[in-house]
């Protein structure tokens, strides 16, 4: 499963389920190791300190996670950001592992989560929500969000979060991997069914045959004659049509559809009638 779109799950991930506890990568619970009565959890061997830049409007709420990241943590504040301006001068200037942020924060800047992935790639982001629901929790796991966690989560299970999430990990409840589960089906349903298929003008085909074959918006651009602004248009499109969320997942997409067969018999097609002309 691919969490933002901007930065895919790559296969290399295993996935933390959570339900008030922590899940290993087989699914299997494990209550007990969840729950410490406030004590820190112990390093696994080799587990190195850990980042966090914190992103919370409320200046009480950062002094207390300030204090759950105590020494035993191994968990480091190495910035705040009480906005999201503030933010991203912050992501730029400090190198940081995981960013935990105030879902309110966000609110209404869908490209938010994408635009900081974007400026520091290696920033696993953690969202801390009041309330979640459907399609929020969606949303966020497609932009890029590796982790939501309610605001009232307890400090040894968010300890246990940062640090899974550090590692590689992705961190969902219960409820969530429903959602998700559920999205996949009736995406792939409707997907199924003729009359559902996306309409792909012949330019978006080409442009599909181009990203199918590894080739780069310019070289895609000087193949069609056009420029690599216009591809990059052409591209939002395509992704908005296709529900997907970037180069990969349009690959991806692609190649479970055999949209590449009909984008390359495009191709074919237009090179041929070029040919004659």
């Amino acid at each position: 499963m691919n969490t933002d779109s901007n930065n895919p799950n790559d296969g290399s991930e295993t996935m933390t389920l959570t339900n008030g506890h922590a899940n290993g990568a087989d699914g299997h619970t494990n209550g007990a190791a969840a729950h410490t009565n406030g004590v820190a959890l112990p390093l696994a061997e080799g587990q190195t300190e850990v980042r966090v830049i914190l992103a919370d409007s409320q200046a009480i709420y950062r002094v207390g996670i300030r204090k759950v990241f105590g020494p035993d943590s191994r968990i480091t504040v190495v910035a705040e950001a009480d906005s999201l301006q503030a933010l991203q001068d912050v992501v730029q200037k400090h190198p940081a592992d995981v960013l935990l942020l105030e879902g309110a924060m966000i609110t209404g800047t869908a490209n938010a989560v994408p635009a900081i992935v974007r400026h520091a790639p290696q920033l696993k982001v953690i969202v801390q929500a009041a309330s979640t629901d459907e399609s929020h929790t969606l949303d966020l796991y497609r932009r890029g969000v590796r982790g939501i966690v309610p605001r009232s989560i307890s400090p040894d299970l968010l300890i246990k979060c940062v640090r899974k999430i550090a590692a590689g990990e992705t961190w969902i409840d219960n409820q969530s991997v429903n959602w998700v589960i559920e999205a996949y089906r009736s995406q792939a349903s409707a997907l199924v069914n003729p009359r559902n298929q996306p309409r792909l003008n012949q330019k978006e085909m080409l442009i599909i045959a181009g990203i199918t074959q590894g080739k780069r918006n310019k070289e895609i651009a000087y193949q069609l004659g056009t420029t690599e602004q216009v591809v990059k248009n052409y591209l939002r499109k395509i992704y908005d049509k296709l529900g997907v969320s970037d180069r990969l997942e349009l690959a991806l997409y692609c190649l479970h559809h055999q949209l590449h067969k009909r984008a390359a018999e495009v191709e074919t097609q237009a090179l041929e009638a070029s040919a004659i002309h």
